[in-house]
């Protein structure tokens, strides 16, 4: 499956990523407290589809399987869920909200 780099770019942006723009496009996630961890991905300019093969690579650096990947970008994972897989699998440090 193909999809259109900026509705992949939207997706991640509403799920916590923060974009920054250089010689690509990346996107840092940032938590819930606001904390910035080294979960990241990027895009490339110019790239008018994002084939299987980048799409599995961005998974790859957003700590999902493709298939959970997919769900992230599509909505049924959500923000809470996405910190909380990244918490199990020892990628972030638990968060705890600011008093």
């Amino acid at each position: 499956m193909v999809r259109k780099p900026g509705d992949v770019e939207k997706s991640l942006v509403k799920k916590g990523f923060e974009r920054k723009e250089g010689d690509h496009s990346y996107f840092n996630y940032f938590t819930k407290t606001g904390k910035k961890t080294s979960v990241f991905t990027k895009t490339s300019h110019g790239v008018k589809e994002l084939d299987d093969s980048l799409l599995g690579m961005m998974a790859r650096q957003c700590k999902l399987s493709r298939q959970n990947f997919d769900l992230l970008i599509e909505c049924p994972l959500d923000r809470d869920s996405y910190e909380r897989k990244l918490v199990e699998g020892g990628f972030i440090g638990a968060q705890t909200p600011p008093k």
